[in-house]
């Protein structure tokens, strides 16, 4: 699709509604065990699943510098530098390279085959976990098990399903030509 004026308004508004609803997902919150589920992965998926990996890795970009410059965008209402390098910081900065990975799926098509994306699915979660266990290993000075036990056992499931869901409507936006880019 050839770029102008339009487009790039078009492409921009969709960047930062994706960014807002990453925010939104940090006040969607299923309260199971000792360490509430947020809602924030689902649209970090969509994000990259619907923008493409570099748009969908901006679109997160855009909620890290929301919540870093104070506005209470992360986990619980938080914001700020300090939230950002703090022990989940390695699980946000995480997000960015998820939502890229998740991207990749949409480069040749705008309906994503199932498989194709389950499968770049399981990357972006093995780069979202990878990047925070060890993040959250160096920052409370704990074993790596340790770090796995913690931030990524309890999570795993719900993630994965959160996979399966903003597939579900990335394939969903793409089949009813509502994707940006589309026609």
């Amino acid at each position: 699709m050839k770029s102008n004026t339009l487009t790039d308004l078009h492409m921009l508004v969709w960047t930062s509604l994706m960014a807002a609803t990453i925010s939104a997902g940090a006040y969607l919150i299923v309260p199971v065990g000792p360490v509430p589920v947020s809602m924030q992965p689902l649209f970090v998926f969509l994000a990259g699943y619907v923008l493409g990996p570099k748009r969908g890795a901006i679109a997160v970009g855009l909620y890290l510098l929301a919540g870093t410059i104070g506005l209470p965008v992360f986990a619980g209402g938080k914001s700020g530098l300090g939230h950002l390098l703090g022990p989940t910081g390695g699980y946000l900065f995480g997000f960015a390279a998820s939502a890229y990975v998740c991207g990749y799926a949409r480069r040749e098509s705008a309906t994503i085959p199932w498989r194709k994306g389950l499968a770049y699915g399981a990357l972006a979660l093995i780069a979202v976990y990878g990047i925070g266990a060890v993040w959250l290993k160096i920052a409370l000075s704990m074993t790596f098990e340790k770090a796995i036990l913690v931030g990524v056992v309890p999570f795993i499931v719900w993630d994965a399903g959160k996979v399966v869901l903003a597939l579900m409507c990335s394939r969903y936006l793409a089949k009813y030509r509502l994707l940006p880019g589309q026609r």
